[in-house]
C-alpha cells in the first residue's frame, strides 16, 4: 500500500509491502511493521518497536523513545500484538507488550503489558474488559455477559466445556447456608484448594490455562467477574454470591478481575500444584490448543 507522502521510512526499517504508514509517521533503524499494519499519523516507530500482523495505531499515538537510538536494551522494546487497536493519542511506555486483540481507548497511558483482547482505558490503563471473539472486528459493546438463573441448575456457556452453577441458598435466622456436592454438581473430586482475596480492584488474576487441571470457583464473598475463553469464544461471568460458581474445564485460558474491595475468591482444584501444568502465555496456549484439537479430529 501506499505511504503519505511525509511519512519517512529510515534504512534499517523493515515495513511490510502491505502496511500503511500516514501523515509524519517516522519509522528508524530497528522497526519492524508487519503486513496489514496501519500507523495513522504523527507516530514515531522507534527501534525496537515491533507491529505485529493487522496492529492499527491511531493518529498521534506516542511510543516512548529508547534511552540510545544507537544501541536499544531489551527493556526498551515496544510490542503491538496481532491485529491490537490503539485508539488516538495513546501514551506507550518502553518495555510493554499489548497482547493480540487489545484494544487501547484513545487517550490511554499504558505503563504495563496488556493481556491479548483486553480493553484498557485511562491514566494509568485499566482493563474494563475483553472482546468477545478470536477473528472479526472487536467492538466495545463486546462479549456476553451470562444471565445466571435465579434457581439451582447448570448452565452450559458457548465456551466448550464451561458450565454455570447456581447452587442451593437457605435463608435462616441463624445463619445463611450454601451448599455444593462435588461430584455430583461440581464435576471432579477436589485435591486442592485455594483463596485469592485483597486483590486491588484494577488488578487481574488468572491469565492462564492448564493441561490437565479442572478448576471451580466461587466468590464467596463480594463479587469478581471470569472470563473463560476457548480461542473460539469468551464469555464473562459476575460472581457476585457465595451459590454462584463456573467450572473450567483443561485447556480453558481463565482471567478474574474486577474484584470488589471485600472479594474473597475460592477456588477447587482437581490436581495437586504443578508448575509444569500451566500455560501462561496467551501464544503457547494457542498452538497447543489447537494441536490438541488436531490430535482429536
Amino acid at each position: 500500500m501506499a505511504h503519505s507522502d511525509t511519512a519517512r521510512i529510515h534504512d534499517g526499517a523493515t515495513i511490510a509491502a502491505s502496511a500503511t504508514l500516514g501523515d509524519f509517521v517516522v519509522a528508524y533503524p530497528g522497526a519492524d511493521v508487519g503486513a496489514d499494519c496501519r500507523v495513522r499519523g504523527f507516530t514515531q516507530l522507534w527501534p525496537g518497536v515491533r507491529l505485529e500482523a493487522g496492529a492499527d495505531l491511531g493518529p498521534g499515538v506516542t511510543l516512548e523513545a529508547p534511552e540510545s537510538l544507537e544501541s536499544t536494551q531489551a527493556g526498551d522494546s515496544i510490542v503491538i500484538g496481532a491485529q491490537a487497536r490503539v485508539g488516538a493519542g495513546a501514551l506507550i511506555s518502553r518495555g510493554v507488550r499489548l497482547g493480540q486483540g487489545a484494544v487501547i481507548a484513545p487517550g490511554t497511558v499504558v505503563a504495563q503489558s496488556v493481556p491479548p483482547y483486553a480493553i484498557v482505558s485511562g491514566a494509568p490503563a485499566r482493563v474494563t474488559g475483553y472482546t468477545q471473539n478470536v477473528s472479526g472486528s472487536p467492538a466495545l459493546d463486546w462479549h456476553r455477559r451470562v444471565n445466571v438463573p435465579e434457581e439451582p441448575s447448570v448452565v452450559a456457556l458457548e465456551v466448550a466445556g464451561v458450565t454455570v452453577h447456581r447452587f442451593k441458598f437457605m435463608h435462616d435466622p441463624r445463619g445463611d447456608l450454601s451448599v455444593g456436592e462435588f461430584e455430583r454438581e461440581i464435576p471432579f473430586t477436589p485435591k486442592r484448594y485455594f483463596l485469592v482475596l485483597n486483590v486491588p480492584s484494577d488488578k487481574s488474576r488468572g491469565e492462564h490455562a492448564h493441561r490437565e487441571c479442572h478448576q471451580f470457583l466461587v466468590c464467596v464473598k463480594g463479587s469478581c467477574a471470569v472470563v473463560a475463553d476457548d480461542l473460539e469464544q469468551r464469555c464473562e461471568v459476575l460472581l457476585d454470591s457465595p451459590d454462584i460458581g463456573v467450572y473450567l474445564p483443561p485447556m480453558t485460558w481463565g482471567i478474574q478481575y474486577k474484584y470488589s474491595s471485600d472479594a474473597v475468591l475460592l477456588v477447587f482444584a482437581s490436581h495437586y500444584y504443578a508448575a509444569d501444568d500451566y500455560i501462561r502465555d496467551y501464544d503457547e496456549f494457542v498452538a497447543a490448543k489447537r494441536g490438541a484439537d488436531q490430535e482429536t479430529t
